[in-house]
């Protein structure tokens, strides 16, 4: 049984996450993180790239660099990121997830403002969002944008700053926990989807306040949360 109560009362603003809620990339993220980390020596498993979904590229090779106990330099961040890159563009077209188009054009619909908040920089999928979801670029904070990326607050609070609303007035739907962490800093309430190979848990214990099994599952909760 889902609690409606926990929504805001008046939503003015839903900020969602891309790859693994709007499309279903992150068995390509995974699966090219694991070949660029390969091509320079050193082993990633699949699983660390769905905990690291959301984060920054540079992040994600920093992270890595620094558990090996060492820094990673300019180079070695650009060349793992630009072989991962290129296999991205190389990649299988990533499907819009289930249910997903109708959720962010029956948000629309109601006149509630939908940014898209991700670490991304890859062109092949943002390029995508004006026409599959009618979302311009202006309504996207992305890898490009923030100093600081997911876990950090910073791209939801840009988010909130582009919807010029308060944290208790917007919802995020998420699907990893460093996107849940980077929401719930921002003061933010959020939905997760579970659509990689995670646990539920490691979303709840992030801060997610509800875990949904599938998009299809939000799709069909959605009207009643928007009309919470």
């Amino acid at each position: 049984m889902i609690d409606y109560n926990i929504f805001p009362k008046k939503i003015k603003a839903l900020f969602f996450d891309m790859d693994g809620v709007l499309y279903d990339s992150m068995p390509n993220h995974a699966f090219t993180w694991v070949e660029s980390f390969k091509a320079a020596g050193i082993d990633f498993p699949a699983y660390d790239a769905y905990m690291n979904e959301g984060a920054t590229g540079n992040y994600t090779i920093q992270k890595v660099f620094r558990q090996l106990g060492r820094e990673a330099s300019e180079e070695d961040i650009n060349r793992i990121y630009d072989h991962k890159s290129e296999l991205m563009n190389k990649a299988p077209l990533a499907p819009i997830m289930p249910g997903m188009q109708q959720v962010v054009a029956d948000t629309l619909a109601a006149g509630i403002k939908v940014i898209i908040v991700t670490g991304s920089k890859q062109p092949s999928l943002i390029s995508r969002l004006n026409d599959d979801f009618n979302i311009g670029r202006e309504d996207i904070v992305s890898g490009f944008d923030v100093k600081n990326g997911k876990p950090d607050p910073e791209p939801y609070l840009r988010a909130l700053g582009k919807a010029a609303c308060s944290a208790d007035e917007a919802i995020v739907v998420e699907n990893a926990p460093l996107g849940i962490l980077s929401a719930r800093a921002a003061g933010l309430l959020t939905v997760a989807v579970n659509t990689g190979i995670l646990k539920p848990e490691v979303l709840s214990e992030a801060g997610a306040s509800l875990v949904l099994d599938s998009t299809s599952q939000l799709a069909e909760l959605w009207p009643n949360i928007i009309k919470s």
